[in-house]
């Protein structure tokens, strides 16, 4: 543990400690994985114009969301089942994302319930929700977030239908006998079929509501007074909906490129989504962020933070808390210093003249 020097190292630890089967099914993406790659290359391709002599000798990486202070914009994504990566799972994540200083997200599908993850101490947390076909027990589960303390609810849009995650069907993956889905517990919906495919495949098409729509944003609304992000928006045309809906920010998301294929990267999709939401309501990103100079291009082009996901799931398989722990860490100092070489001393001071993409035009000093 002590030789790792980035994120990316923990995957191979994971790799190596997992079951096949689990590793598969946090590690792969939809059909031909082509996103997948792309929410990595994607970052690749954007270029720094670093600013000197600029009195870096103070840094400060702090911001605010939804009216939280937090250590900095690098927060957690949701990612179901983490008692599959680790015993301690959600609360090992919970643990380190309040020692970070940073916001948790608890998956739906956690191995672990609002509760418990409440009870590990004080902490920031948002509750990502799957609506399900029974509405009642979705608004049993966002009273009981809200009553656990949770600050918001983020809503999975992207999801009527599980993605074809062609590992999942070969593997046939289930959740191993010993485990639950907590937040389903007593509900008869805590566990997944052995099936011929997927097994969680097929209990999305059981229970998700496929006809989910924007009015029921709006219900949404009226069973809680939290804040909504909606998780999972890619377009400009969405993004205006989006704020006629009354959220109360958006998380550009392709899901880990779990569900469509051939969707752009989410740092390629983030400016328009950015442009329509013209600073009326705040923008995230999540999928693909493995470096701190991730972070600073997310927020050069428009981002309030960005959300990690499988940094933690590898880290917490590696080494528990211990694990993530240090992937924060990691980020942080990368970011720190990524800061500091493009000659920014706040978040406030990155600005989109800081980097350059393929679609810019070439830049040209009319002075010269």
């Amino acid at each position: 543990m002590d030789l790792i020097t980035n994120v990316s190292e923990f995957e191979a630890i994971a790799k190596q400690k997992l079951p096949k089967m689990i590793y598969d099914y946090y590690a792969s993406g939809a059909e031909d994985e082509w996103t997948l790659k792309e929410n990595r290359n994607a970052f690749s391709r954007i270029m720094f114009r670093p600013r000197i002599l600029r009195d870096v000798s103070k840094i400060d990486l702090t911001t605010n969301v939804l009216g939280f202070d937090i250590s900095m914009p690098i927060m957690i994504a949701p990612t179901a089942m983490q008692k599959m990566a680790h015993p301690q799972g959600e609360y090992a994540t919970a643990r380190a994302a309040s020692a970070a200083g940073t916001i948790m997200t608890l998956s739906s599908w956690a191995t672990s319930s609002v509760e418990e993850v409440a009870s590990t101490g004080p902490g920031i947390r948002f509750f990502q929700l799957y609506v399900l076909k029974d509405r009642n027990v979705v608004t049993q589960l966002v009273r009981r977030a809200e009553s656990a303390g949770f600050k918001a609810i983020a809503l999975t849009v992207d999801t009527p239908i599980l993605g074809r995650r062609e590992a999942d069907i070969k593997n046939r993956f289930t959740m191993p006998s010993h485990l639950v889905l907590k937040n389903y517990e007593g509900l008869d919906l805590g566990k997944l079929d052995k099936t011929n495919d997927s097994g969680l495949a097929s209990y999305v098409a059981g229970q998700v509501d496929r006809s989910l729509n924007w009015k029921d944003v709006k219900w949404l609304q009226t069973i809680t007074s939290l804040p909504i992000l909606v998780k999972g928006v890619i377009t400009g045309e969405d993004t205006k909906l989006a704020i006629q809906a009354g959220v109360s920010g958006i998380i550009v998301s392709n899901h880990g490129a779990r569900q469509l294929d051939y969707v752009p990267a989410t740092i390629t999709a983030l400016e328009e989504v950015v442009k329509a939401a013209g600073g009326k309501i705040p923008v995230f990103l999540d999928g693909g962020v493995r470096r701190g100079t991730d972070v600073f291009k997310a927020l050069a082009l428009g981002a309030s933070g960005v959300f990690i996901g499988r940094p933690v799931v590898f880290s917490l398989a590696a080494d528990g808390e211990a694990g993530v722990k240090k992937v924060l860490e990691i980020l942080r100092d990368e970011f720190q210093l990524t800061m500091a070489l493009c000659g920014c001393r706040s978040l406030g001071e990155i600005t989109r003249d800081h980097v350059v993409t393929e679609w810019d035009r070439p830049r040209i000093d009319p002075r010269l």
